[in-house]
């Protein structure tokens, strides 16, 4: 669906309205004998949220009703007020007041409490609560139990899942319709995973015959989950309660009920996967772009000079980066090589992208602007510039590859720390907001599965991140590096003199012909989206070294950079991991969840927590590179340069062992915002430095764990006010302060800004109201001034030294600002997660470098008034004379859902809406979407 508004045809309308609310009625009933509870050892300290609801399903008399009269059915908004209260309500938090702000996570539904029964099968019960409508999965057959996994997901997320198999194909304006947001969904997501239908199927086939019993039952469960989904459908179809969104892009008739909801099939599960796997889980690549920095870096200075400036920004081991391992274990991987062999650096100015669209017609014409506009809601900063466009002809994979998205966080705190002696956890995923929700709640209990918790909507098998009978266990994006870049030589199957645009290349020896992926995607206006008629053709080129993102001369040979990463062709392999951290028989212990999580390909960091022990493990499919490869850099291909027994065919390769990833047990306390792991563990792009959002969690941690007594309600105390905090003004404004202060400031404007600014930062940092509800800062004009002040002080500091052309590189490779308010960087705006990518470690080491101050891991060079002090406050002093003139009306420029200079709207969250109902906006918070509370008292 297109976001924000829906236009409606008057006569369509009418019609509904005029058949009235039988045409679309509520989903029937049915009664049914639930089956009996199982142990639940959290014995009522668990809790969770999901905002806005659990119900993401409209009618089309839901949707009718949501915009004309704001109303909304019933349970999709219902966690909502929760989950925003708690920006207020934090600061008074005691245990018995978290049910105030979470869901009650206990296993099952009190009698009294039980709203519905439905019994989709004899064999399955799916029961909903009245408090939130979360669907409580209960079977007495595996079959059965996965069979309502699936119907419920139906119930749930019908429409959304469709729209998401046909992002992961490349297909949704076909499918929704050619709105600018549709179409950037499709080209963002498309390219890095372009499978033909025989590749999906690949997969599924991969998954049944290589990964043993427990593949076979993967595979076995997730065919009972799509037929529970297919149940759901043909049931809603023929009742007349579908999705209304079905209505709205003309799939079905409103009124003759003619038309079809495509049934689902096993290859939607992989399509679905590899937009979830790709937008949360992958990590690396952007070699490219940080070739062009380098080499900006080696123009300005000289060859090793400006390599070892690159390698201070580059920062792939900073000594002062906040670690989720603390204790000095260090795991070795992806560093720098000591002489690196087959770096493979662009000639200057030769590197082209690689286009991706061709032939637009009608609305998608020529004539078009050629830049399409991204949706923030999804876009990662790989191959979306700072304004929020994708240019033109630019592919995933084209940007720093620290630029995933990720804002998930995990704070946990060992039992010997904790009031009870128990460890307590408080984490969760960041996936943005969107309505409905992309997760889904669920309770699964059946033979060999027994947990509560979140699922991403169409691959819901098994619970991806919960609570099992007595352990919970969380993710953050890790983002690691699992992508390489290759260049490879480019050829003439006659012999001939190849040319940058060639599409045969070198293999092993052999001229070999790239594959050519297309898509051609058309459309015409439905009452959903009003966009004209058009279409236009996605083609991507795919080798053995993976798909070409760019073209250029390396030593004046034509060659084609390509992205690999290692889960390309394993979307779905994952599936293993989490089958056995649903299973009560495996994970029983830390070390059982750590092998468990091991199983999990994608690049994520997991957390564990039981009534003994908190634990660690970072999973992912880590390639063994070949010796001397720089995997920062673009490298060649070639049998030398490929991963340790890398075969094409299936994308396989030799990969990191267990003991070689990051993990841990029983440490004092354990924090993640997509910070560094541990001592030795490479970062994988731009941005893990002195200064990073995971400073707001350790230090409060820290200090919590100093004092002891540790409660869930102290732990989430914590974690809130770390959400309202401006991370630039309780890190790097101290030091500013302290530059600009080091003598007397005598312009009168400057000194009240500077007054402002102080008593701001002495009260915290914090973006928050000066009352619930008054949607006005506390500090207001310093958060302003702040807000203004960044982008302009960090370019005074930097692009003179640096010069234009290292400047424009080094932000190209890293955005220099993420505010909440801010509509570029990684995360967009109105979505809640800040501060993840920014020069905050650049600033710090520069300004304490300026000040005299000891620095470990320096800068190559002092940037600030070329490490003049003097000079280096006056550019300082200059900079925030311009922020503080200018107008709040600049500085919150105002959108769709904001007017000009209305800062507190312009951080508010707004869900995004994939479907026909919109939802409230509300308080800016740097916090996760789905959230649990926890600590369990007593073990099986």
């Amino acid at each position: 669906m297109p976001p924000r508004t829906i236009k409606f045809r008057a006569a369509t309308v009418a019609a509904v309205l005029a058949l009235g609310t039988p045409l679309l009625a509520a989903s029937p009933q049915a009664g049914a004998v639930e089956p009996g509870p199982v142990t639940d050892y959290c014995q009522g300290q668990c809790d969770d949220i999901l905002p806005p609801g659990e119900n993401g399903n409209a009618t089309l008399v839901d949707i009718l009703g949501n915009k004309a009269f704001g109303t909304h059915p019933e349970h999709s908004d219902d966690q909502l007020d929760r989950y925003n209260g708690l920006v207020a309500g934090h600061t008074g938090l005691t245990d018995r007041k978290l049910a105030d702000f979470f869901n009650d996570a206990s296993f099952g539904v009190p009698q009294d409490q039980v709203e519905s029964v439905t019994s989709p099968r004899d064999d399955v019960t799916i029961t909903r609560d009245k408090a939130s409508g979360v669907p409580h999965i209960k079977g007495t057959t595996r079959y059965g139990t996965e069979f309502g996994a699936g119907y419920a997901a139906g119930q749930d997320r019908l429409w959304l899942m469709d729209l998401f198999r046909h992002i992961g194909r490349g297909e949704l304006t076909s499918f929704a319709g050619g709105a600018l947001a549709n179409q950037g969904l499709e080209q963002q997501f498309w390219p890095q995973a372009p499978y033909t239908e025989a590749d999906l199927e690949a997969q599924v086939e991969y998954i049944r015959t290589h990964e043993g019993a427990r593949g076979e039952q993967a595979m076995a469960d997730a065919q009972a989950y799509v037929d529970g989904i297919n149940a759901y459908r043909e049931k809603s179809k023929n009742g007349r309660y579908f999705p209304g969104e079905y209505v709205l892009t003309g799939k079905i008739d409103a009124i003759t009920n003619v038309g079809e909801i495509q049934p689902f099939k096993l290859t939607d599960l992989i399509s679905i996967a590899s937009v979830v796997g790709g937008q949360f889980g992958g990590g690396g690549g952007g070699e490219v772009q940080a070739a062009l920095s380098l080499l900006a870096a080696q123009q300005k200075y000289g060859v090793a000079e400006g390599t070892k400036v690159w390698e201070s920004f580059r920062q792939r081991e900073d000594p002062e980066a906040v670690l989720t391992i603390h204790d000095g274990t260090s795991f070795p991987y992806a560093g720098k090589p000591g002489k690196a062999r087959g770096t493979a650096l662009p000639d200057a100015g030769s590197v082209t992208a690689e286009p991706l669209i061709h032939d637009r017609t009608g609305s998608a014409g020529t004539d078009r602007k050629a830049p399409v506009q991204a949706p923030a809601p999804l876009k990662k900063a790989q191959g979306i510039y700072d304004d929020g466009v994708v240019p033109e002809g630019s592919l995933p994979g084209s940007g720093s590859g620290a630029h995933k998205r990720g804002m998930s966080n995990a704070l946990l705190v060992s039992g010997k720390h904790t009031a009870s002696g128990n460890p307590i956890a408080v984490f969760g995923p960041q996936t943005g907001y969107f309505a409905p929700q992309l997760m889904m709640l669920q309770e699964l209990q059946g033979p060999g599965i027994s947990a509560r918790g979140v699922s991403f909507s169409g691959v819901g098998m098994y619970i991806q991140m919960g609570r099992g009978q007595d352990y919970a266990w969380s993710a953050t994006s890790a983002g690691q590096d699992i992508t390489d870049t290759y260049a490879v030589d480019l050829c003439e199957p006659d012999g001939s003199t190849p040319a940058k645009d060639s599409t045969h290349y070198l293999y092993r020896g052999t001229c070999t012909a790239m594959e050519t992926l297309e898509h051609t995607n058309s459309w015409k206006p439905t009452v959903a989206d009003s966009t004209a008629k058009g279409s236009y053709r996605m083609q991507v080129r795919r080798t053995n070294y993976g798909i070409v993102t760019h073209r250029a001369t390396v030593g004046g040979k034509p060659v084609a950079y390509t992205s690999l990463r290692t889960t390309y062709r394993h979307e779905a392999d994952s599936i293993i991991g989490f089958q056995m951290l649903n299973d009560p028989s495996y994970v029983k212990d830390a070390a059982s969840f750590k092998r468990a999580a091991s199983n999990i390909d994608y690049a994520f960091n997991w957390f564990y927590a039981d009534s003994r022990t908190a634990a660690y493990y970072n999973s992912g499919m880590n390639p063994v590179r070949a010796a001397g490869v720089d995997p920062a850099l673009p490298v060649r291909a070639g049998r030398a340069y490929e991963w340790q027994g890398y075969e094409p065919a299936a994308n396989t390769a030799a990969y990191t062992p267990f003991a070689e990833h990051p993990h841990s047990s029983g440490q004092d306390y354990y924090v993640s915002w997509n910070n560094k792991q541990a001592k030795g563990y490479a970062a994988a792009g731009f941005g893990l430095g002195a200064v990073h959002r995971g400073d707001l969690l350790d230090d409060r941690v820290a200090k919590l764990v100093d004092e002891g007594g540790v409660t869930r309600a102290s732990l989430t105390r914590v974690m809130a006010e770390a959400a309202v905090t401006d991370l630039r003004g309780e890190q790097l404004l101290p030091e500013l302060l302290k530059v600009i202060r080091s003598e007397p400031v005598t312009d009168p404007e400057l000194n009240a800004a500077i007054q402002q600014l102080d008593s701001w930062r002495a009260a915290g940092s914090q973006r928050r109201e000066s009352s619930a509800g008054s949607h006005a800062f506390t500090h207001a004009d310093a958060v302003r001034i702040m807000d203004a002040w960044w982008p302009k002080l960090v370019e005074a500091e930097f692009r003179p030294g640096l010069g234009d052309g290292l400047y424009e590189a080094l932000t190209a490779d890293l955005a220099t600002d993420e505010s909440p308010s801010a509509g570029h960087g990684a995360s967009g705006a109105h979505s809640g997660s800040a501060f993840q990518y920014g020069w905050w470690g650049f600033v710090d080491k520069d300004l304490r470098q300026v000040l005299g101050q000891p620095v470990k891991g320096p800068l190559a060079r002092t940037y600030c008034g070329d490490g003049d002090a003097d000079s280096c406050r006056d550019a300082l002093l200059a900079s925030l004379k311009q922020a503080v003139a200018q107008p709040a009306t600049e500085v919150y420029p105002g959108d769709d859902n904001c007017r000009a200079g209305e800062q507190w709207c312009s951080d508010s969250i707004v869900h995004q809406p994939l479907g026909g109902i919109a939802q409230k906006a509300i308080h800016w918070q740097n916090r996760p979407t789905y959230q649990q509370v926890v600590e369990f008292p007593a073990h099986r």
